[in-house]
């Protein structure tokens, strides 16, 4: 069965996914972008965006193999735009312009309907207004037996968390401390839904900890 997974998922030491005051102008939040400086000096990154050039090394590794290998995503609605409430429209479609990185199904949680957005490369985002179960279902159902990468953003993450629907967790430790934001671990016993850090791995610019839970 598709296993679900958060890779490439970028937190500070004090536990915060994303700064606080998020908008279209600071879409990760303010000083957001400091936890996603691995990722965004990447030759992957750098790729993705038609250029040439960046680092290689252990974090473009990790970062590239995050992309590999998957059926379909799952997004909260917050990684999809900044679109709040009723769409007022079908004007906005996405962050990532006409082609996203996805090239598979994507799942966006949201609480308003909308019709299926196919985009250039292969990806088509669908709007789930019926919880995380049924993305969940939906996702495998669209992922032919391959994994299933859960994007964010922190309240997505936690509310799997909690569900202990998440299989493996893959966060890149930045050594940044935010204070304010969305903190992923907060009022969370990771022990008690069955999560054990498997192991570490130390990259240029994070420190890569994998986690998975226990059957």
């Amino acid at each position: 069965m598709s296993r679900l997974r958060v890779l490439n998922f970028s937190i500070s030491l004090d536990g915060y996914g994303a700064g606080p005051e998020q908008s279209l102008e600071h879409p990760l939040g303010l000083r957001g972008p400091e936890l996603m400086e691995w990722f965004f000096a990447s030759r992957v990154w750098q790729a993705m965006h038609g250029l040439d050039g960046g680092e290689t090394g252990i974090d473009d590794g990790i970062a590239e193999a995050g992309m590999q290998g998957l059926g379909a995503w799952i997004l909260g609605r917050n990684m999809f735009g900044p679109v709040r409430g009723p769409w007022p429209d079908d004007s906005w479609k996405g962050w990532w312009g006409d082609e996203p990185p996805y090239h598979v199904p994507v799942f966006v949680l949201t609480h308003h309907a909308r019709a299926p957005l196919a985009m250039q490369g292969g990806t088509v985002f669908h709007f789930v207004t019926d919880g995380i179960a049924s993305a969940l279902a939906q996702a495998r159902a669209a992922a032919g037996g391959r994994d299933i990468r859960l994007g964010g953003g922190v309240a997505t993450v936690r509310e799997y968390l909690r569900a202990g629907l998440i299989d493996d967790l893959h966060l890149a430790l930045r050594p940044v401390v935010l204070g304010r934001g969305e903190n992923l671990f907060a009022g969370i016993d990771l022990p008690a839904l069955g999560y054990e850090c498997e192991k570490s791995v130390a990259g240029e610019r994070a420190t890569h900890m994998y986690l998975r839970r226990q059957a």
